[in-house]
C-alpha cells in the first residue's frame, strides 16, 4: 500500500509537472466528451413529435362536417377536444389554406399552437396567421384578409411549433358557415376509447409507440459510436506518454517496482485526465448545445427547448467517458509495464506487432457487423447497435495494416517523405490509433452525408408519383387550379400575364416554358369561384359519388383536367402528329376511363364513352395526363383557352425557390402549384463535412504534434548533418498528409459499406453520389492538413539542444 500510494502521488506530480504534454491529451477527450455531449442533444431533439399531430392526445378522430352531436360524442370520452377545420382556396396559392377553429388554451391541443406576435383571436372577424402565409400574402399584424368574400382582421401570428412547415389560419371555435371537416383530439386508455361508439365515415388515428423509441434509439447509436471515438482518441495519447516515460518507468523498475506499480502510473494518469475531460467536456457540450439549438431549428422543421436534453443518457455518458479514459489507459500501461528494464532504459522503440492479424479481426468483425445491419431491417435495436458497433471496430482494425502499408509507400518517396512514412510505421501503435481516430471521425461525416443524400431520394420517391415531378411547376390562371373558373383574358391582360410567367420562369432559370390549353364550352355558364374569381369553368372528368339528398357529388382531388393536344405539346412529349388516329378523341395513357362523367359546365354530366387512342403520357395529376384531338373538340363543340403554363426548372425545386415563385405569381393575380417540397439536404451535407474536417485537422494536428514530439532524437541527427527548416516542414506535413488521406479513405469506404448494407433494399437511394463533399473528406482533408504542417513545421524545437537525462 505504501508504494502504491508512493506511486499515485508521483503520478499526480507528473500530471501537474507535464501539463503541456497533459494538455494535448485532456483537448483529444474533452473534444469527444464535447461532440457527444453535443450530439446527444442534437439527436434527442432532431426527430418530430407526434404531439406535432396529437397534441397530449393519444387518438385523433377525423369526422365529415356535416357529423351532428358533436358535443355527446365529446361527451363521451374521458378528455376530448373539438377543433374545426375549413379548406379556403386563395389567390396565389394553389393548395387550399387551412382555417382552424381551435382554443389556444385547449387541454389537449396547446402544444400544437405557439404565438409569435400579435395576440390569439378572441371574437368574430379575427384572425391569426402562421408567418409564410402571412408573407406570401403581404399581411400584417392590423391588415384586413377577405378570402371567398368574408372579412377578417389580422390579429396575431402563430405557428405549430412541433411542425413549422404547418401552414394555416386559426381563428376561435365556431367557425361560421359550412365545416369541411371536424378533428377530435381524444386522451383515454384503449378500453375507454374501444367502448364509444364513432359515426360512419370516421377515420382514427393513434400514437404509436414507435415514435417514442425513435429518439433513444438514436441517441443510443451515438452515444455508442462517440465513445468509441472518445476511447481511440485517448489510447493513441497514452500510448504516446507511456512510451515517452519508458526510461523513466524503467529506472522505477531498477529500483524495485513491480509490474503492478508501472501499471499504476499511467492508469492513475488516465483517471486523472479522464476526470477533468467529462467535466470540463461536458460542460462544452451544454453550452454548445445552448447556443447552437436555435440554428438547428432550421433543419428540423421545429421548435426546440434547449433545456428538453436526456439529462440521463448526459450523466452516464460521461461517466462512461471517465471510464473509457480508465480503459484506454489500461492497455498502454500493460504494454509499457512489459517491457525488460534494459530495453526500457535504453529507450528503443517497442517492436511493432504483425498487422495482418489485426486485419483478418478486421475483416471478420466488418463482415458480422455488415450483416446485422442487414438483418435489423431498421427496427431491431439492439441488432442496429451491435452492426454499427462491429463495423467500426472491423474497420479500425484495418489501420495497423494501413499504416504498414506506408512503409512500403516510403521506398519510392524522397528523403524527407520517406524518414516520416517509415516513421509512422515503427511506432505503430501509436500511429495506428490515431489513423483509427481520423478515419472514424471522417467515417462519422461521410455517414451523414451518404446518409442525408439517401433521405432526400427517399422523400421524393416514388418518382413517378404524386401531382407533380419535384422539379416541374405549374402557374394557373385560376386560383383553384383547372377545377374552377379560369377568367378569359384579353389580348393585353394575356400579354401582362404572360411576362408574370415569364418572370416566375426567369428566377428559376427555367429550361422551357409550356403554355396549357384547356377546353371551354361557349354554353358554359360564368361563375364565381371561392376565392372571387369571375370565370367560366372548363371540362374535366370527374368520378360520381353519391352526396346528401341523392344528388351526384364530384370530388376536385379525383378529377382529371382535359388539356388540348397542341403542337408544341404533342412535340415536348415526342408524340408525332401523324401517327394520332384521325378518329381518335383522347390521348392518354390510362387504360379505362368509363368511371368518369364529362363535366363542362353547360350541361348535366353525362357519361362520354370517347375514342381512346394510347400513348405515352406522364402519369402525374396535374401534367398533361387526358388530352383533347381536333376530332374531340370538334365533336363536342369546344374551344381553346389558356389555363396556365407548366415551367421546367433545372433541378429540384427548393423551398425558398418556391416562395420566391409564389411571391411573383401572386403580384401577377396568378396562382402556383408544385410538389411538396422537402428541407434541403445541401446545407446538412456541406455541415457535415466541415465539422468532419474540422475534427478530424484537430486530431491530426494534437496526434501529430505527439507524434513528432518523440522525433527529437532523429531531428538531432538531421539538424548536425545539416538540415535546416525545410526539412522539419516535410517531415510534419508529411505525416499529416498520410494520417489524413489514409483515415479519410478508410472512413469513407467504411461508412459506403454500411450505408450499403442499411440500404441493402433500397440501393437506388444511392444512386447519386454526394461527389464534391467526399471529394472535401479524402481530398482536401490531407491537403489542408499538408499545408498546415508546412506552414506550421519549420520552428526548432528547443530539446534539438539539449542531451535528455
Amino acid at each position: 500500500m505504501a508504494a502504491r500510494r508512493a506511486v499515485v502521488r508521483w503520478a499526480w506530480r507528473l500530471f501537474r509537472r507535464e501539463w503541456r504534454q497533459q494538455a494535448l491529451v485532456l483537448a483529444l477527450l474533452t473534444l469527444a466528451v464535447t461532440a457527444t455531449v453535443f450530439g446527444l442533444g442534437a439527436v434527442a431533439n432532431a426527430p418530430a413529435s407526434p404531439a406535432a399531430v396529437f397534441g397530449n392526445a393519444d387518438y385523433r378522430v377525423g369526422l365529415p362536417g356535416s357529423t351532428s352531436d358533436l358535443a355527446a360524442l365529446r361527451a363521451s370520452y374521458p378528455a376530448a377536444e373539438i377543433i374545426e377545420h375549413r379548406k379556403v382556396t386563395v389567390r396565389g396559392l394553389a393548395t387550399a389554406l387551412d382555417v382552424r377553429g381551435q382554443a389556444p388554451d385547449g387541454p389537449l391541443g396547446k402544444p400544437k399552437l405557439r404565438l409569435t406576435d400579435g395576440r390569439y383571436p378572441s371574437g368574430p372577424g379575427e384572425v391569426a396567421l402562421t408567418a409564410r402565409v402571412a408573407r406570401l400574402l403581404g399581411l400584417h399584424v392590423g391588415s384586413a384578409w377577405r378570402p371567398s368574400g368574408t372579412s377578417w382582421t389580422v390579429v396575431g401570428l402563430v405557428e405549430n411549433p412541433l411542425d413549422l412547415l404547418d401552414t394555416f389560419a386559426l381563428v376561435q371555435p365556431g367557425l361560421p358557415g359550412p365545416v369541411d371537416r371536424v378533428e377530435i383530439l381524444v386522451k383515454a386508455t384503449g378500453a375507454q376509447f374501444a367502448a364509444v361508439h364513432r359515426p360512419d365515415g370516421s377515420t382514427v388515428d393513434f400514437r404509436g409507440a414507435g415514435d417514442v423509441n425513435a429518439g433513444p434509439q438514436a441517441v443510443l447509436i451515438l452515444a455508442t459510436v462517440g465513445l468509441l471515438f472518445v476511447g481511440l482518441l485517448a489510447a493513441a495519447g497514452f500510448t504516446v506518454l507511456a512510451q515517452r516515460r519508458q526510461r523513466a518507468l524503467g529506472m522505477l523498475g531498477a529500483v524495485g517496482a513491480r509490474q503492478r506499480h508501472l501499471r499504476l502510473v499511467t492508469q492513475a494518469n488516465g483517471a486523472l485526465v479522464g476526470a477533468v475531460a467529462a467535466v470540463v467536456g461536458g460542460g462544452l457540450g451544454l453550452l454548445i448545445w445552448f447556443a447552437a439549438a436555435t440554428r438547428l431549428e432550421g433543419l428540423v422543421e421545429h421548435r426546440i427547448d434547449r433545456f428538453d436534453v436526456p439529462w440521463t443518457e448526459v450523466v452516464i455518458a460521461l461517466l462512461l467517458a471517465f471510464l473509457t479514459a480508465v480503459l484506454a489507459a489500461w492497455w498502454p500501461a500493460r504494454g509499457v509495464a512489459r517491457v525488460p528494464i534494459v530495453a526500457a532504459l535504453s529507450d528503443r522503440p517497442p517492436r511493432p506487432r504483425p498487422a495482418h492479424r489485426f486485419a483478418v479481426a478486421g475483416v471478420v468483425l466488418t463482415a458480422a457487423g455488415l450483416a446485422l445491419l442487414v438483418a435489423s431491417k431498421h427496427s431491431r435495436p439492439f441488432l442496429i447497435v451491435g452492426g454499427i458497433l462491429a463495423t467500426a471496430v472491423g474497420m479500425l482494425l484495418l489501420a495497423p495494416l494501413g499504416v504498414a502499408a506506408l512503409a512500403a509507400v516510403a521506398r519510392i518517396c524522397p528523403v524527407g517523405p520517406r524518414l516520416a512514412l517509415r516513421d509512422l510505421a515503427r511506432y505503430r501503435a501509436r500511429s495506428g490509433a490515431a489513423l483509427a481516430a481520423i478515419s472514424l471521425g471522417t467515417g462519422i461525416a461521410a455517414a451523414v452525408v451518404i446518409g442525408a443524400g439517401a433521405a432526400q431520394a427517399a422523400g421524393e420517391a416514388p418518382p413517378t408519383t404524386g401531382n407533380l415531378p419535384p422539379d416541374q411547376l405549374i402557374v394557373w390562371l385560376s386560383p383553384e387550379r383547372i377545377s374552377g373558373p379560369v377568367p378569359t383574358l384579353s389580348a393585353e391582360d394575356l400579354r401582362n400575364t404572360q411576362a408574370g410567367v415569364q418572370s416566375v420562369a426567369d428566377g428559376l432559370h427555367a429550361r422551357w416554358t409550356l403554355p396549357l390549353v384547356g377546353a371551354l364550352s361557349p354554353k358554359a355558364q360564368p361563375m364565381g369561384g371561392a376565392s372571387g374569381v369571375d370565370g367560366k369553368p372548363v371540362a374535366v372528368l370527374g368520378i360520381p359519388e353519391p352526396g346528401d339528398g341523392g344528388h351526384t357529388r364530384y370530388n376536385g382531388d379525383t378529377m382529371i383536367p382535359l388539356l388540348v393536344a397542341t403542337p408544341a405539346l404533342l412535340q415536348r412529349y415526342g408524340i408525332d402528329p401523324a401517327s394520332i388516329d384521325p378518329a381518335a378523341e383522347v390521348l392518354t395513357a390510362r387504360t379505362d376511363l368509363s368511371r368518369y362523367d364529362l363535366l363542362t359546365g353547360a350541361e348535366r354530366p353525362h357519361k362520354w364513352q370517347p375514342a381512346v387512342q394510347r400513348v405515352t403520357l406522364p402519369v402525374y395529376t396535374s401534367e398533361p395526363i387526358v388530352l383533347l384531338t381536333d376530332h374531340g373538340m370538334r365533336s363536342l363543340g369546344l374551344d381553346p383557352i389558356t389555363v396556365g403554363w407548366l415551367i421546367q426548372a433545372p433541378a429540384a425545386l427548393t423551398p425558398a425557390q418556391v416562395d420566391k415563385a409564389t411571391t411573383t405569381a401572386i403580384a401577377t393575380g396568378l396562382s402556383v402549384e408544385t410538389r411538396p417540397v422537402l428541407a434541403d439536404m445541401a446545407r446538412l451535407r456541406a455541415i457535415a463535412t466541415g465539422i468532419g474536417v474540422a475534427v478530424a485537422l484537430g486530431v491530426l494536428a494534437m496526434t501529430v504534434g505527439l507524434i513528432r514530439g518523440e522525433g527529437a532524437r532523429d531531428l538531432r541527427t538531421l539538424t548536425a548533418n545539416g538540415a535546416g527548416g525545410g526539412t522539419r516542414r516535410i517531415l510534419v506535413a508529411a505525416t499529416a498528409a498520410a494520417l489524413g488521406g489514409l483515415g479519410a479513405l478508410l472512413g469513407v469506404t467504411g461508412a459506403y459499406a454500411a450505408q450499403i448494407a442499411w440500404y441493402v433494399h433500397q440501393l437506388h437511394w444511392l444512386a447519386e453520389v454526394p461527389l464534391m463533399n467526399l471529394a472535401g473528406l479524402v481530398v482536401g482533408l490531407p491537403l489542408v492538413a499538408a499545408v498546415g504542417g508546412w506552414l506550421l513545421g519549420g520552428r526548432a524545437p528547443s530539446a534539438i539542444a539539449r542531451t535528455p537525462l
